[in-house]
């Protein structure tokens, strides 16, 4: 990867796995907004951030290369080698050969661990629209104003000790339902200490699943979402429907499979890639609608 300063801007020339879209509209996060085709804000570590493509080259803009380097960097995984991923990946077997080819520009994201956490409980039994409504709702009522893009303002992702302040009441407000409940209980163990990112490192990934666990209305697929997206476990698994649907029709001769066996599967088959994986078959089971339909199966495979 090469990167150049250009007046306030910092611009990729070289790069590769990468595309703004693939990555951002994968389901792995929820603060971006779409102004047009492979143009994007993004709100993340306390940073409003213009990105988009431009002539084959990626503009960071209104970047510094202090933040490029100290945030930007890490958070969409650059330093890590995806080609030599996608093609371990891809010979392991043709479906997954297929995943990768129709998304290659997928990256998983390193994101904030509290604010990964908090999103994902939002995510249960929710749609990615409402998703970012809510979070969004949260970060505006509860966070810090950080700028301005076309005439949206846009707010951080609150600090636990500010979300402590808000009562299941006020949180309802935001939208929240019934999980409201739960993001109290994960603010009390964050700030606590009962739930601490920094003592993870020297767990397993079983482990730190079985702690995330003790948050209430966290489970096993929650769990792996935020040591995915959040703690750099890319040997995690996370199986939603979609993902348990298209291990269920085709590593299992579409029988339905327990969750516990799916993750065996893959992390035998996968290894600490599994992760990785799995972004690729979510995105390409939800994309086609594999095992919703015997029309939409028929499409599987054409891309």
């Amino acid at each position: 990867m090469k990167y150049n300063l250009c007046g306030n801007n910092v611009v990729l020339s070289d790069y590769d796995s990468f595309v703004i879209s693939q990555t951002l509209e994968c389901g792995q996060c929820f603060r971006f907004e779409k102004i047009k085709d492979e143009d994007y804000a993004v709100i993340a570590r306390g940073k409003l951030l213009h990105i988009f493509a431009d002539n084959g080259s990626i503009v960071f803009e209104n970047t510094t290369e202090d933040d490029f380097k100290g945030i930007w960097l890490r958070y969409f995984d650059f330093e890590r080698d995806y080609k030599s991923i996608k093609e371990t990946l891809s010979s392991s077997d043709n479906t997954l050969s297929d995943a990768v080819k129709y998304a290659p520009g997928i990256r998983i994201l390193n994101q904030d661990f509290f604010e990964c956490l908090i999103s994902f409980i939002i995510s249960q039994n929710n749609r990615i629209p409402m998703i970012k409504k809510v979070v969004s709702n949260i970060s505006q009522k509860y966070g810090k104003f950080i700028g301005n893009l076309n005439g949206v303002d846009y707010y951080s992702f609150p600090e636990p000790e500010a979300l402590s302040t808000a009562a299941e009441a006020e949180l309802m407000e935001c939208k929240t339902g019934f999980r409201a409940k739960y993001i109290i209980d994960a603010v009390e163990k964050v700030i606590s200490g009962d739930i601490n990112p920094e003592k993870f490192s020297s767990m397993s990934t079983d482990e730190v699943r079985s702690e995330l666990m003790k948050i209430k209305g966290v489970g096993p697929k929650v769990a792996d979402c935020v040591m995915l997206f959040s703690l750099g476990r890319s040997d995690a698994f996370p199986t939603d429907v979609w993902v348990k649907r298209v291990m269920s029709y085709f590593y299992f001769n579409g029988e339905d499979t327990p969750v516990k066996v799916i993750h065996k599967s893959a992390y035998d088959k996968f290894g600490i890639y599994a992760g990785f994986a799995q972004q690729y078959l979510f995105n390409y089971a939800r994309e086609f609608k594999i095992g919703a339909s015997d029309k939409k199966k028929s499409k599987v495979g054409t891309e």
